[in-house]
């Protein structure tokens, strides 16, 4: 076939299909980047301030926490959603340093900025960025400092105090970290499981009022009448936890009965209430003082067990009853018959307390115990959920902790030492190109502690320069002190997070990076994006009804 000696136009992507390639995607990929690092960096370090975010309802939340900000931004660009992405993998792993991360993987991309600018391979940087991250981790490994032969639970409160610095309750750390240490170390230390550490948020009281249970407690549930005139406080009772329905109800469901006299059918009504006499019955022979359930307990069995100094509550959340399970010893039973001893749980202590406006149930000094509850207290409702962000951050540093026994100093000491020896390394044997990206690398590691105190208020240029004139004397661990707008050992001043905490964040910065600088092309099809007219025909619904009438809607025609 001739096209006259013309070459055809060839079409691929659908009409409306944007296509952006070549350098100029890169680094508008990078100024996205560098735009979410420009929101969230100012929320660094203990004087790093917090952000109001609103979403569409009008739902308000208080936080500086990197994780939580980056989910909430609801980023639509989708390179710069890679940084959400890393956000999130640096909580799930390590709880703390989702900020750091962020700001890392952002100063990095503006650091080689300019060599994509001036025409350096994709490849090259980040090969020379992925051989820097390497090398940066190893030192990091090399310079940590092992705490398996010191007071463990000491170290641990340390390290659960610098991770309260930067956050909403930094001015009741000695109060928190107890808490938090003294609830990591009941939890079983093979398993570390931090899910079985309930946090129970209750508006009202002062911060210091927050209560640490070791134990469960949760909310009392919704209750008949008879509740009241049952005891509220046992020693050493047996406790009976159920999946079970202890309700008076008709069988209505998959039932069919035929009766041909009156008295036929009383048999009928008193089988049903025979069923859950019987149900109760057994219950009471076991000896339990408390029966829970995840399935309601009815005004009857309420009434019952009230008559036969029991308490119960039903409807318990499943999590709650869980936590009641490995505290109290026992198992969730399915059926009110063969119960035997070894199926029911015990505790030193159950008792019903006011808790500012809530009635909550304690179960207290467990044998078993491996779980406990955070009870926290507080004004608002963002501020007490921001306490429960800030917790959950350093009850995962503490788990962390516990299984990699190094640690470094923070303050921004562990950044600059590192960023010093890169800078010794790429002076030695390294090709042209690679060198200035390593450089760039080490440079780009600076952010950390620049950022610091740019957010206390400090002289950033003056403190960099003190801090890379003591790295050079070989102070390993000179970081920013805080106290006195300077620089000190951080080592000594016991600012320590765990070494995972660093390895972490530069890895999960360098691969963001990599993965934002390997992508040359975007394709983005709007017209997919956009919402579906609705197609005429029908009034909604008619062809619903039609379907249902079997065509006996539908009109002649």
């Amino acid at each position: 076939m001739s096209f006259g000696g013309q070459t055809p136009t060839i079409i691929v992507l659908k009409e409306g299909t944007d296509s952006s390639q070549g350098k100029g995607q890169i680094i508008s990929n990078i100024n996205a980047c560098l735009a979410v690092q420009a929101t969230i960096r100012s929320t660094l370090g203990p004087y790093g301030g917090d952000l109001l975010l609103v979403d569409a309802n009008g739902r308000q939340t208080i936080t500086n926490d990197g994780a939580t900000v980056m989910k909430l931004l609801d980023i639509v660009h989708p390179a710069a959603r890679i940084l959400t992405d890393i956000a999130r993998s640096q909580d799930a792993e390590v709880g703390d340093g989702t900020t750091s991360v962020v700001v890392l993987a952002g100063e990095i991309l503006k650091e080689v900025k300019d060599h994509v600018e001036q025409g350096v391979s994709s490849q090259t940087i980040m090969k020379a960025l992925r051989r820097a991250s390497a090398m940066a981790v190893n030192k990091v490994r090399e310079i940590a400092v092992n705490t398996s032969e010191g007071n463990q639970r000491e170290t641990l409160v340390k390290l659960a105090g610098t991770a309260m610095s930067s956050k909403l309750i930094k001015r009741n750390t000695g109060f928190f970290t107890k808490m938090v240490v003294d609830a990591v170390l009941s939890l079983d230390q093979d398993d570390l499981n931090e899910k079985l550490i309930g946090v129970k948020k209750i508006p009202g009281g002062s911060l210091t009022d927050s209560l640490f249970v070791n134990g469960v407690a949760f909310k009392k549930t919704f209750s008949y009448a008879g509740f009241e005139q049952q005891p509220k406080s046992f020693k050493n009772p047996k406790i009976v936890c159920l999946n079970v329905e202890l309700e008076l109800k008709s069988e209505k469901d998959n039932a069919e009965v035929r009766v041909e006299q009156v008295s036929e059918y009383q048999a009928i009504v008193d089988a049903e209430w025979q069923i859950i006499y019987n149900k109760m019955e057994a219950l009471y022979k076991t000896g339990a003082k408390v029966v829970l359930s995840k399935l309601p307990i009815g005004d009857l069995a309420t009434q019952y067990f009230a008559d036969r100094d029991i308490f119960c509550a039903g409807r318990v959340a499943s999590d709650d009853l869980d936590r009641v399970i490995q505290a109290t010893g026992g198992s969730i039973q399915s059926t009110c018959s063969d119960i035997h001893p070894e199926h029911l749980g015990t505790c030193g202590i159950f008792e019903e307390r006011q808790i500012g406006g809530e009635r909550f149930n304690f179960f207290e000094d467990c044998p078993q115990a491996k779980t406990c509850t955070l009870v926290l207290r507080g004004g608002a409702e963002q501020f007490i959920a921001e306490v429960e962000r800030s917790l959950h951050d350093a009850i995962m540093i503490v788990k962390r902790a516990i299984k990699n026994n190094t640690i470094v100093a923070g303050g921004g000491a562990c950044e600059m030492e590192v960023s010093a020896y890169l800078h010794r390394y790429a002076d030695k044997d390294v090709p042209h190109k690679q060198q200035a990206i390593i450089k760039s690398f080490a440079k780009a590691l600076e952010v950390i502690p620049r950022q610091l105190c740019d957010n206390a208020g400090f002289d950033a240029t003056d403190i960099l320069n003190k801090l890379r004139v003591e790295h050079r004397k070989g102070n390993t661990w000179a970081g920013v002190d805080f106290d006195n707008e300077g620089v000190r050992d951080n080592l000594e001043a016991f600012v320590w997070e765990p070494a995972l905490v660093k390895i972490n964040a530069i890895q999960a910065a360098t691969e963001a990076s990599c993965l934002i600088l390997s992508v040359d092309e975007t394709i983005k099809n709007e017209e997919s994006q956009a919402p579906q007219a609705p197609q005429r025909g029908l009034p909604p619904g008619a062809a619903q009804r039609a379907l249902r009438g079997r065509g006996r809607g539908m009109p002649r025609r």
